[in-house]
């Protein structure tokens, strides 16, 4: 994949709207374009990935294991980014994420976006926002389950 394509593929990512354009182009540098047949697993619940996807092309599953365990939700939009937060945490995911479909992903490494990170104390600080936001977000949908969960 081109440096330029792959730029355009983060540009249209709702995490990376925290870049500007130049960085933008450094990611899809450092990404890889990753082919995924329909059944084939991106990655396994208790495995930590080595930075995050974002989907070009295909369905991908994603099931949560363990105490967050739910309903499986499906990806489609192209843009959606599967765990924004291994860009920056270096942790085993809950999640498992399957290809429904074959699929097309951009890779985007960890490594890449840290040392974008250090470099741009202000790109630091928009991705910890970011984070923090999507973490409320998760936290707020789950509060109906707390009394479900004091009581089991």
């Amino acid at each position: 994949m081109r440096m330029d394509d792959a730029a355009g593929v983060l540009a249209r990512a709702d995490f990376f709207d925290i870049c500007d354009d130049e960085q933008l182009r450094m990611l899809g540098f450092a990404g890889d374009r990753k082919h995924f047949e329909a059944d084939a697993v991106i990655y396994q619940s208790g495995e930590t990935p080595g930075g995050a996807f974002v989907l070009i092309e295909g369905t991908v599953r994603a099931r949560h294991e363990g105490a967050e365990a739910g309903k499986p939700y499906a990806l489609s939009e192209p843009g959606s980014v599967i765990s924004p937060t291994a860009l920056i945490i270096d942790k085993p995911r809950p999640v498992t994420f399957t290809a429904v479909t074959d699929c097309e992903l951009l890779f985007v490494p960890r490594a890449a976006f840290m040392k974008l990170a250090r470099q741009d104390p202000e790109l630091a600080a928009r991705a910890a926002a970011r984070i923090q936001q999507d973490l409320g977000r998760y936290m707020h949908a789950l509060e109906p389950l707390r009394g479900k969960m004091k009581g089991a």
